[in-house]
C-alpha cells in the first residue's frame, strides 16, 4: 500500500507490502511522489520479497565492504602468487576515494577518475588493466553468486589504457652460449635449469615446482597439472632431446634426494642466481622470462602452427601468444625466399627416407597441409597448384 504525504516543504512517497522491506523517497512535487509510489508497486508485483530484499541491501554495500568479502570468499580459491596479486590491487581501491561509494552507485565517470588518479601516481598501463580487472570481477561475482544481479559493471563503461608492445628480447649472437657458460661456472644445476626453461617454453614457477613423478622419460613429456600453472589449465609439455638430457644431468646430481628436481630452496634464489649470471654474461636488458620469449618464437620458427604451440605453451588466447612471439629477420628471409610464390606454402624437410615427400606448412596460419589438400583447413584459403 502507498501513502503519500507532505514533509516540510517536500513530499514523501511510502510504499508498505506484507513480507516487503518499507520503501520510501523523498520529492519536490506531490505529482512526482505519487508517479514513483505508481512505479514501485508495479514493480512489487513482478519481485519476490527476496529479490527486493537485495535490492535494499546493495544500497548500503560500499565498494570497501564488498572488498572484504570478495577477500573472504573469492581470493582463497586463486593460485598463491594471483592472491597477492589482486590483495596489493585491492588495498588501493578500500583506501581510495571510493571506498565508501555504494556498489549501485559508481559509475562510469567515478572510474574514469580512479584511472587519472591512479595514472597521476605513475602506475603503469598494465597495473591499472589489473586495477581495473580486479574491480570488474568485484561486480561480476556480486551480480552472479550474491544475487545483486540489477547491478551494472562500471569498468565496462570506461576506456582502459593502450598496452605498450610486450618485449620482444631474444639472443643476439652468441649470447645464449655466454649465458650457459655463466650458467654453468656458478652452478651446474642453474645452467641446466635454463636449458629447460628455453627449450619448453615454460614459466619459472613451473620449471621450479617440477617433480619427477611428472617427468616421463619413456613418453618424453612433462605432466603439469592445473594448480601449478598460471592460467590453472593443465596441460602436456614434450621434450626435446636437449631438454631430456638437462634433466637426466640433474637426476643423476640429486639422485635419492627427494622427489624435487631442483635442490634450489626457493624462487628467489633461482632468481637471484640467474640475474648474477646474466651480469656475469655481459647481457643487457635481459630477465629470465625472456627465456619464453625465444622459446615461443623457435617453435614458430621450425615451423610448429599456432594450436601446437598455443598447447605447448599454455597461453589462454593467440593475442597473448601473439606478444610472445618475435620470429627473427633471417627466419621471416627463408619463409619468404622459400615459398611457392602463388601456392602461399613453404616446405619444411625433415629428417626421413629419400621417398618422403616434405611436410607443407600454410604461410596464412601455419596450418600443416596433407598433399592432397586444395584448401588450408586452418584458413579456409584455397591453394593454388602449379606444375
Amino acid at each position: 500500500m502507498a501513502s503519500v504525504f507532505q514533509s516540510g516543504k517536500f513530499w514523501r512517497a511510502q510504499v508498505r507490502r506484507r513480507g516487503y522491506p518499507s520503501l520510501s523517497a523523498t520529492f519536490d512535487t506531490k505529482r512526482e511522489a505519487l508517479q514513483w509510489a505508481a512505479q514501485v508497486e508495479a514493480r512489487l508485483e513482478t519481485q519476490t520479497p527476496a529479490q527486493v530484499y537485495k535490492k535494499v541491501e546493495v544500497r548500503e554495500l560500499t565498494l570497501k565492504a564488498a572488498f572484504e568479502r570478495y577477500t573472504r570468499e573469492i581470493l582463497p580459491s586463486k593460485a598463491p602468487r594471483t592472491s597477492r596479486r589482486e590483495h596489493s590491487l585491492i588495498q588501493w581501491w578500500s583506501r581510495s576515494l571510493w571506498q565508501a561509494v555504494p556498489l549501485p552507485n559508481l559509475d562510469g565517470p567515478q572510474v574514469a577518475q580512479a584511472i587519472r588518479a591512479m595514472e597521476k601516481e605513475n602506475r603503469s598501463a598494465n597495473t591499472i588493466r589489473l586495477m581495473l580487472a580486479v574491480l570488474s570481477h568485484l561486480y561480476t561475482i556480486a551480480r552472479k553468486e550474491w544475487g545483486y544481479v540489477d547491478l551494472i559493471n562500471p569498468v565496462e563503461l570506461v576506456r582502459k589504457p593502450r598496452l605498450p608492445e610486450g618485449r620482444d628480447r631474444r639472443f643476439v649472437g652468441n649470447e645464449e652460449e655466454r649465458l650457459l657458460e655463466a650458467c654453468a661456472s656458478k652452478n651446474p644445476e642453474l645452467a641446466d635449469f635454463v636449458i629447460v626453461a628455453l627449450e619448453t617454453a615454460m614459466r619459472q614457477g613451473e620449471v621450479f615446482t617440477l617433480t619427477w613423478d611428472r617427468i616421463s622419460f619413456t613418453d618424453h613429456t612433462i605432466k603439469l597439472p592445473p594448480e601449478l600453472t598460471k592460467t590453472r589449465k593443465g596441460r602436456m609439455v614434450p621434450l626435446s632431446e636437449r631438454a631430456e638430457e638437462a634433466l637426466k644431468r640433474q637426476n643423476a646430481r640429486c639422485n635419492g634426494h627427494g622427489n624435487r628436481v631442483w635442490t634450489y630452496a626457493t624462487q628467489d634464489g633461482v632468481r637471484a642466481s640467474f640475474f648474477k649470471a646474466v651480469k656475469v654474461a655481459g647481457l643487457e636488458d635481459f630477465h629470465f622470462h625472456d627465456l619464453r620469449h625465444e622459446a615461443t618464437s623457435r617453435f614458430f620458427e621450425r615451423g610448429l602452427n599456432a594450436a601446437v604451440v598455443q598447447g605447448i605453451t599454455g597461453h589462454n588466447t593467440a593475442q597473448m601468444l601473439a606478444r610472445y612471439t618475435h620470429l627473427s629477420g633471417k627466419s621471416l628471409v627463408e619463409a619468404v625466399r622459400g615459398a611457392d610464390p602463388a601456392v602461399g606454402v613453404f616446405s619444411v624437410r625433415r629428417p626421413s627416407p629419400s621417398t618422403a615427400q616434405p611436410q607443407r606448412f600454410c604461410t596464412r596460419c601455419g596450418a600443416a597441409l596433407a598433399p592432397e589438400h586444395r584448401f588450408c583447413g586452418g584458413c579456409g584459403q584455397p591453394i593454388s597448384v602449379h606444375k
